[in-house]
């Protein structure tokens, strides 16, 4: 064997095994996860995710209050950020020709440099209260009818979680965003525009079009970020296990109950439960990337057909 063909060999096998460590760790991780959490996941079982009976004194546990907590604050999140940071993205991509895109588009990136625990002071002394004060009241009297809108006015709240949250993820949905559209080839804009089409006909039919399953990563890639933070939403979504169809009223977390209980657990089943939390949060994630999969895959399947 010739000396170039060595080379290509090891080259082969070490990038091999740089492609290999990726999922290996993601095994090895999910691996400790059960193996540290098998006393609860044997005691408790399927009705862990279930129940929402949360007493440490009494060893009665279940996740399903930080599950809802997880998924409600994220979803807020996303239906707060999407729009912004679409429409940010738009707007530097494609309609903006000024000097100072470019300076907008740092600042916003910046926001993505803030510690998590900044924005949690943030929301404690400014938002929270503003939330309270304003936005819950408006909200109530103009939606009122509807059972999320309803309740006691509580600057620390599922909302206020939400809304950190939105502001955390609004960096990484425009700055993907940008950097997707800017992908598109300009002959596909030209093409459009030389058949008539107007500028809002030309985003929506050769911008959106081909960047649909680019957008879809970069959503799923800040809802991963929004289920997972900690600090911040720990400070402001008010931590009380209750499932409440009102976003006015506290909620927990998977991430928040994590932080501040593991320090204190009293018990060898207490740390287990926590832990087995922690596994139900990355099973959680791992389903949210595997769904994200398969519709970036039919979307992309679709625009083939086309």
């Amino acid at each position: 064997m010739h000396k170039q063909d060595k080379a290509d060999v090891y080259f082969k096998r070490i990038i091999f095994l740089f492609g290999a460590s990726i999922p290996l760790l993601l095994f090895l991780l999910l691996i400790m996860l059960i193996s540290k959490s098998w006393l609860s996941i044997e005691k408790f079982g399927l009705g862990f995710v279930i129940s929402s009976f949360w007493d440490p004194m009494a060893e009665q546990y279940g996740a399903l209050p930080f599950i809802y907590g997880t998924i409600m604050s994220s979803l807020i999140a996303l239906v707060i950020a999407v729009p912004l940071g679409l429409g940010c993205a738009v707007y530097l991509s494609e309609v903006s020709k000024s000097v100072i895109k470019e300076y907008l588009s740092a600042m916003v990136e910046l926001l993505a440099a803030i510690p998590s625990v900044v924005y949690g002071l943030w929301g404690i002394f400014v938002l929270a209260p503003w939330i309270s004060t304003v936005v819950e009241p408006g909200l109530q009297s103009v939606f009122g009818f509807l059972p999320i809108f309803q309740g006691a006015f509580s600057g620390l709240s599922m909302l206020s979680g939400g809304v950190i949250l939105a502001i955390m993820i609004l960096p990484i949905i425009t700055a993907l965003s940008r950097e997707i559209f800017q992908s598109v080839p300009n002959n596909l804009r030209e093409s459009a525009l030389a058949l008539g089409a107007t500028k809002w006909e030309t985003l929506k039919l050769a911008v959106m079009g081909p960047a649909r399953s680019g957008i879809i990563g970069a959503i799923i890639l800040a809802l991963g970020r929004a289920m997972g933070e900690t600090m911040a939403v720990t400070m402001v979504i008010g931590n009380r296990p209750d499932i409440s169809a009102s976003l006015f009223q506290p909620g927990y977390t998977l991430a928040s109950v994590i932080a501040n209980e593991f320090a204190e657990a009293v018990s060898d089943m207490n740390l287990s439960v926590l832990i087995e939390l922690g596994l139900v949060l990355l099973v959680l994630t791992l389903i949210v990337n595997a769904l994200a999969r398969i519709l970036i895959w039919k979307t992309t399947q679709k625009n083939l057909t086309a």
